[in-house]
């Protein structure tokens, strides 16, 4: 589809997989990749391959994705993570459900494709973590993965402030509580290529279950955003 889309891709040593994920950005697509400190040339590899690059000092999966959206300038915002384990070229039925007014945020639900594609903790932690998001907003949704899309002003909106893993799911109760359209879209899910930064490990897991939590306990706000249409 022909639309004004930026695509941010958080990126922490991706060089590996970082030729596999830009070349299935859709033709016409800008692809901003948020270097959060990588000491493999992922910055260097990435323009290379004519990407945008924006290089965020503060360490944190909630800092580069939103360094990325504040740079971004395009209508349509996705958001993808680095390393392989998702096909941004699925994102054009995202922006599609945005733009024809179906939905203010889509999200994808990924289905794993393939022995550990997603480690069974770190599908507990998201199975937790989508009840405890159902209790407090009413959202009926499975996956709190980071694959998405919604229009740039309606995000900025939102005044988000998570800084680290607690961010992809402030969005989404931030969301809620002003009211948007959220939906759900199957993905494959596939296994990503190098070591996970954050659910790699039982460890890993519960600091970013926690940081949710921290979320989750926000008092509800009316009115954020405010860009629902």
């Amino acid at each position: 589809m022909t639309a004004d889309v930026d695509v941010v891709l958080p990126c922490l040593d991706e060089a590996e997989a970082l030729p596999w994920v830009l070349e299935r950005i859709p033709p016409g697509w800008r692809a901003i990749v948020v270097d959060n400190g990588s000491t493999d040339g992922s910055d260097r590899i990435a323009r290379g391959l004519g990407a945008t690059v924006v290089h965020e000092e503060r360490r944190g999966f909630g800092a580069a994705c939103h360094a990325g959206l504040l740079a971004a300038e395009a209508e349509y915002v996705c958001f993808c993570d680095c390393d392989a384990s998702l096909d941004p070229g699925l994102l054009t039925g995202f922006v599609r459900q945005v733009a024809d007014g179906k939905s203010n945020l889509v999200l994808g639900r990924r289905r794993p494709q393939g022995r550990g594609a997603w480690p069974p903790h770190a599908r507990a932690g998201n199975l937790a973590l989508s009840r405890m998001l159902r209790r407090r907003t009413g959202l009926r949704l499975h996956d709190l993965g980071p694959m998405r899309a919604a229009r740039r002003e309606d995000l900025l909106a939102l005044d988000l402030t998570d800084r680290r893993s607690g961010y992809p799911l402030q969005m989404v109760v931030r969301a809620a509580d002003a009211g948007w359209r959220v939906t759900e879209v199957d993905v494959p899910y596939l296994p990503r290529s190098g070591k996970s930064k954050v659910t790699g490990t039982w460890r890993g897991t519960w600091q970013a279950v926690r940081d949710m939590r921290s979320v989750l306990s926000e008092r509800r706000a009316g009115g954020v955003g405010g860009g629902v249409r």
